[in-house]
């Protein structure tokens, strides 16, 4: 079950890349000066993507622990 252990952490890393990409993009939206109601319509578009990877994250972390404890 190494495999499944090598795969959740490949998972567990594109979810942490995606909510890397979230921040980023957060932050870029900020720096625009941006009016209330424009930055509220980019941050609600980038919730949606923080959820996902966030849920990523976190399958790939069960998948590591499953596989640690089937091996």
């Amino acid at each position: 079950m190494e495999y499944l252990i090598w795969i959740g952490a490949v998972v567990t890393l594109a979810g942490l890349a995606g909510l890397i990409w979230c921040i980023l993009k957060v932050q870029h939206a900020r720096k625009k000066g941006l009016e209330d109601s424009a930055l509220k319509a980019e941050l609600q578009k980038v919730v949606a993507l923080n959820l996902g990877a966030l849920l990523l994250s976190a399958v790939g972390l069960m998948m590591v622990v499953v596989g640690i404890m089937l091996a």
